[in-house]
């Protein structure tokens, strides 16, 4: 029997993004720049360099935005090779041209499930990739690139985990998981409970922003009632898929950032900017000289 491989990523971004109002009333979160990058482009370059050559975007209400900067843009092109600025040419192009992207929209904010259960026509019956764009990590290889090597060996769903201290835990789904003996960072999840009291968290074992999931999720999600919120929890229809198959939690290597809110989108923008060839220098420079009495 042939191996699967990943060859496409479901990207949720429905989301109203209220923790950056104002600046979100009429731009979607997926776009702000972290340095001169969309949010969301950082997830899609990450999609491709793991083998992906179809993305596929769940979109709402006011998120055309999104369709426009993936889309080629006649106009800008024609002025800047008008004008010979032709670094920045190459630069749009290579955005346009980043691979085939397909759109769905999701009429009601019903939650992560629900967002992915809308890609369900677009997937069809294979293994495919999901990337949260508020999670923005920095990693080599990649952090899906890891994980598709993975999926690879076991040919089952992959949760992207990180280790998650203290009361923060009750934010996010957690696995209660075994190691495996052939690697460390992969554990063969027993069960998963969504955000959790700190009390009743099973580890410290966080699910972020990244998760390969096999086609039988569908039909999971589709039977799956309602759970926090009122809304579809894709943890909720992962613990329904562990009654059928393997589930695995692999501990990624990287640094994560949470660009959904401020603080982590801040730290990400800073990071960034610092590993940039033409900013790093002057830009660390200038840190060093903010005093630390400064507010």
């Amino acid at each position: 029997m042939s191996k699967s491989r990943i060859r496409k990523a479901v990207f949720p971004a429905a989301g109203l993004g209220t923790r950056f109002l104002p600046a979100t009333k009429a731009i979607p979160k997926e776009m702000l720049p972290v340095v001169d990058k969309p949010i969301i482009q950082y997830g899609v370059e990450e999609a491709i360099a793991a083998g992906c050559d179809q993305i596929i975007i769940v979109t709402g209400r006011g998120k055309t935005v999104i369709e426009d900067h993936f889309d080629i843009s006649v106009e800008l092109e024609h002025q800047l090779e008008s004008r010979g600025k032709h670094d920045l040419l190459a630069l749009v192009r290579q955005i346009s041209n980043l691979g085939r992207v397909a759109y769905i929209r999701q009429k009601e904010a019903m939650g992560l499930g629900h967002a992915v259960l809308m890609a369900r026509d677009l997937v069809g019956d294979e293994p495919f990739a999901v990337i949260l764009p508020d999670d923005v990590i920095d990693a080599t290889p990649p952090c899906l690139q890891q994980m598709v090597s993975v999926f690879d060996e076991v040919q089952s769903s992959v949760l992207a985990t990180q280790v998650v201290e203290g009361p923060a835990i009750s934010s996010y789904g957690v696995i209660d998981a075994v190691p495996t003996s052939k690697d460390s960072r992969v554990m063969e999840v027993k069960a998963l409970v969504e955000k959790p009291k700190l009390k009743d968290a099973p580890s410290k074992n966080a699910i972020i922003g990244r998760y390969i999931l096999t086609p039988r999720i569908f039909d999971l999600l589709e039977t799956t009632p309602l759970g926090a919120g009122g809304e579809l929890q894709l943890t909720d229809g992962i613990r329904g898929l562990l009654e059928h198959e393997k589930v695995y939690g692999y501990s990624f290597e990287g640094t994560r950032y949470d660009a959904g809110d401020k603080l982590g989108f801040l730290k990400a923008t800073v990071e960034f900017a610092l590993k940039r060839e033409d900013l790093g220098d002057e830009f660390r420079i200038w840190l060093q000289k903010l005093s630390p009495l400064k507010n």
